[in-house]
């Protein structure tokens, strides 16, 4: 059984053989390795231009304009080069006292503020204002900047929750408490699945914003006179290697998904993309996922008579997982998968210790001492209660320093795997959800702590040649993982109570089809809203990582968890050209198999032509914002799906229609569960 908590997912250099090396900058993590698209910049920007300072404002070149920053406050203005300019950060909060002297060396303007103990620097760089704000005290001040979106003609601000959001800032039903985004923060390595996000303005203007120290950064929605905005928190601390804080500001065509561009170009410039290309020329299997959907299994559909039942249906590529409930999946249905041309995988978590002789879950089992040993402890000495208040979170660095010896997490994979599966599921570890250790026998920081993280999937990834997936992943983890379950939902936190209230969710019984699993639940309208109303949907992590990771929905939302969303999720899959997220057994086959076979067979073949592209572009054609079109590569695969109810340009309402270069036009109307 999973043993996830719900409500909130997610330094030393080293190198492993298997791997590229992984640089830590500050609080952020590239990682070096093969790239995808070059970067949107030109490369001479910068060197056309100088910072300029005119008493207590620094100008600074940015591609399409200037940036203005105000040394007193660190309010920043843009100034297009058609004229228009509007702010880029309000004031930063709670004032910084005086600001000293600008002076101007290499291109790079420097002031302090004394007061606080901190020294800013800004710059062009690859045609982005670049700040940097360092704290010479050991711990603090908080400072809150930038505040963004609060010029009067923002219209919308694109946020990488999950798969992406691009919301109305002026929307009365988005300020309010029901929509559950004002009034709530997200960390950046923690709570968003990349650490960016963006502003779009009337007359093709936007700006995007890159948070390069993601930890110890956190972006918080705040609603003020009936309009959104977003105020971005840094903790300085020199123990977490936060005490420098960098911040990137670009302007864009205010397209929903610039921020993305912008995004995937400066994780390109940084080495942080590696391509599926890269990842299946290096382990084949990989190259099973494509066209690929993924299910959660039970039951019959465990069995080799149920691997056998599928591909009679005509499905000719899945992913089947099994979970931690004492019932894997044995050698026979393995080799069936196999012949199938399925992959197979166990879930598995390494960040949970509970006293083995109570445990409630065999993956929260550990061989002694790691419970309670290898626990994480707060600075007051206390431990970190685990998932659902079990137990506790097992600290990576204890792991990391046993590993050498008692090899429990080589011993682990091993009997996982020992069925003969090709693939694994390794829960929460490129979440984000990262632990500072106050243990004397093995403190660690959040950074070490990600990079311990990023170490041990790269050596199932790599060493044992696993078609490795993990939750929610965020994009600091695109170079160790092949695919992710959870980083295509945009959860709101009304989710979360939801599912605590087993009577209407379901819990973990029958012990053969799980109700967390199989009852199927009607949405508040709130929460459909917020998660699934595709006016609001933005294919923000398709932008940046379709080409690098396979990315579904979490897993205890499957397809048919959610009848009233059926269709739109349907729709939504194949517009990003990512895999529906199932759960089977033999009656989940009985009523939805040959409608499951449909959905696969028409997505399989969409999928091999731009599995390995990059998303190009994404547009919304109609001013009600139910029509999109995507493209993936130079034009390889081009989607257009209708959300209404009404036919557009002789697309049916419901349908999506997708055109494979040098193909026709095929058309797809999936109907609701």
């Amino acid at each position: 059984m999973r043993t996830r908590k719900t409500g909130k997912t997610r330094k030393t250099t080293k190198t492993t053989k298997t791997t590229k090396k992984i640089v830590a900058l500050g609080g952020a993590l590239t990682v070096v390795g093969v790239v995808g698209t070059a970067t949107a910049f030109g490369t001479g920007t910068d060197a056309r231009r100088d910072v300029e300072v005119h008493g207590g404002r620094v100008t600074v070149p940015v591609a399409g304009g200037h940036a203005v920053v105000d040394t007193a406050t660190l309010a920043v203005r843009a100034r297009a080069d058609d004229g228009r300019t509007w702010q880029l950060s309000a004031p930063a909060a709670g004032g910084l006292g005086p600001a000293g002297q600008v002076s101007v060396h290499g291109g790079t303007a420097t002031w302090r503020y004394g007061e606080q103990g901190l020294t800013v620097t800004a710059s062009a760089r690859a045609g982005r204002l670049a700040v940097s704000v360092r704290s010479a005290r050991r711990s603090g001040p908080t400072l809150t900047w930038p505040v963004t979106g609060g010029d009067p003609a923002t219209k919308d601000m694109q946020i990488p929750r999950g798969e992406g959001l691009s919301v109305p800032v002026a929307d009365r039903w988005w300020n309010s408490a029901r929509a559950g985004l004002a009034g709530s923060e997200s960390g950046m390595a923690d709570g968003l699945t990349m650490p960016f996000w963006g502003t779009s303005l009337p007359g093709r203007h936007g700006a995007s914003y890159i948070a390069e120290t993601d930890i110890g950064t956190t972006l918080k929605f705040v609603s003020a006179g009936g309009r959104l905005h977003a105020e971005t928190e840094h903790a300085f601390s020199a123990r977490e290697d936060t005490a420098e804080y960098r911040v990137t500001f670009a302007l864009t065509d205010g397209s929903p998904v610039a921020a993305a561009r912008d995004y995937r170009a400066w994780l390109t410039a940084h080495g942080g993309i590696t391509t599926l290309r890269t990842k299946i020329a290096r382990n084949p299997e990989v190259g099973r996922l494509v066209g690929a959907f993924h299910a959660y299994t039970w039951g019959e559909a465990r069995t080799a008579e149920g691997v056998r039942r599928l591909r009679r249906l005509g499905i000719d590529r899945m992913w089947l997982g099994y979970d931690a409930d004492g019932s894997p999946m044995d050698a026979g249905a393995a080799r069936a998968a196999e012949r199938a041309g399925y992959l197979v995988g166990p879930y598995d978590s390494w960040a949970n210790a509970q006293d083995p002789a109570s445990a409630h879950t065999p993956v929260s089992k550990w061989p002694a001492p790691v419970w309670p040993d290898a626990c994480v402890h707060r600075a007051d000495g206390k431990p970190v209660t685990g998932f659902g208040g079990r137990g506790c979170y097992v600290s990576s660095e204890a792991l990391r320093r046993t590993e050498p010896t008692r090899h429990l997490l080589a011993d682990r994979t091993r009997e996982m795997t020992a069925n003969g599966a090709d693939s694994y599921f390794l829960d929460v570890d490129a979440a984000g959800e990262l632990f500072t250790d106050h243990t004397p026998a093995h403190p660690m920081t959040k950074a070490e702590d990600r990079q311990n993280r990023l170490d041990r999937m790269a050596r199932l990834s790599g060493d044992r040649k696993l078609v490795l997936g993990s939750e929610s992943a965020g994009s600091w983890a695109n170079g160790v993982l092949a695919f992710s379950h959870g980083s295509g939902t945009p959860v709101t936190d009304r989710l979360w109570a939801l599912e605590r209230d087993r009577a209407t969710w379901g819990g973990y019984t029958p012990a053969g089809a799980p109700g967390i699993y199989f009852k199927p639940v009607r949405l508040p309208d709130d929460v459909a809203r917020a998660m699934y109303d595709p006016r609001y949907r933005v294919p923000l992590y398709q932008t940046v990582l379709h080409d690098s990771v396979i990315s579904t929905e979490r897993w205890e939302l499957p397809w048919s968890k959610l009848p009233d969303q059926s269709r739109t999720r349907a729709l939504l899959a194949m517009l990003y050209d990512v895999p529906l997220n199932l759960v089977l057994d033999g009656p989940e086959l009985d009523r939805h198999g040959e409608r499951i076979a449909r959905l696969q067979k028409y997505f399989a073949p969409l999928h091999r032509a731009a599995a390995t592209e990059p998303m190009t572009d994404f547009r919304v054609l109609t001013p009600d914002r139910q029509v999109q079109r995507t493209t993936f590569g130079d034009g390889v695969l081009t989607v257009t799906a209708n959300f209404s109810a009404v036919s557009h340009d002789g697309l049916p309402g419901g349908c999506v229609s997708a055109v494979v270069r040098g193909g026709e036009a095929r058309q797809s109307c999936p109907a609701g569960l």
